[in-house]
């Protein structure tokens, strides 16, 4: 089995997502993500050999937001619902993986097509949640917020997301994300080098409207559109001198990390 993604697979499981409920956020529900906090502060301070422990709490978590119903919540209270939903699926195949000794959560069978969770009665994959729902609500910094257990995916935050604080939280994800190696600005040969999840979700950034977007966007579109969450200096930059985009190999080796 391969250390990274059948593209195929991937593309294939995409699609299927597009056949789950539609979220349609809007009432004034809310919801405790309390018992993910302390899976998130082992990670933190005891590292991913931490998660082996903390199968059970994600299951147990898991089980517990299934019984909500996330359309009777505001929409930012239910974007967070599925973004901590999916990581902690996230987390579970990372532990999934240890526990088989692999070198990759792509090495775990169905980490991100089989069923994860069921909510209000529908089975979901982590495919599923994350094209299916999370997507579906057209911010595309979820793409910052969203781990997948390699070494280049963005970082967990120490904290879950919750609906008062989402705005704050995913830009703040942005910022980090691009400081911690998700873009790397050379002004000597006036490059600059982007994660490769502004290539395959480019379009997301272009046209949040029409998310989920399945087509790739320019690279120079996408440059422009993510240097909004640079330092205001490296923004000017870009905006003013146009760099040349290259984006970046992507590592899928085993990791998991709080910033």
């Amino acid at each position: 089995m391969s250390d990274s993604p059948n593209l195929a697979i991937v593309a294939a499981s995409m699609l299927r997502a597009q056949r789950v409920r539609r979220p349609r956020p809007h009432g004034d529900a809310t919801v405790d993500h309390g018992d993910l906090q302390p899976v998130l502060h082992d990670l933190a301070t005891g590292g991913i050999s931490s998660l082996r422990e903390n199968r059970e709490q994600l299951e147990a978590y898991r089980d517990r937001l299934g019984d909500e119903d996330p359309d009777r919540m505001p929409a930012a209270e239910a974007l967070s619902f599925w973004i901590n939903l999916y990581n902690a699926g996230a987390l579970h195949a990372a532990a999934r993986a240890l526990e088989d000794g692999a070198s990759t959560v792509f090495r775990v069978p169905g980490a991100f097509t089989r069923t994860w969770a069921f909510v209000e009665g529908e089975a979901l994959s982590l495919d599923d949640i994350e094209h299916g729902k999370v997507r579906r609500f057209g911010d595309p910094r979820i793409h910052a917020a969203l781990v997948c257990g390699s070494i280049s995916c963005p970082t967990l935050r120490y904290e879950p997301y919750t609906g008062k604080n989402l705005d704050t939280q995913l830009d703040d994800q942005m910022r980090t994300f691009l400081a911690m190696g998700g873009a790397q600005l050379d002004r000597v040969d006036n490059r600059i080098s982007l994660s490769r999840i502004f290539l395959w979700y480019g379009r997301d950034f272009t046209r949040p409207d029409a998310m989920p977007a399945m087509t790739p966007a320019s690279a120079a579109r996408v440059r422009d559109t993510v240097a909004w969450w640079l330092p205001a200096d490296d923004r000017d930059y870009v905006w003013d001198r146009e760099p040349e985009v290259d984006f970046m190999p992507y590592d899928w080796g085993l990791a998991c990390s709080v910033a």
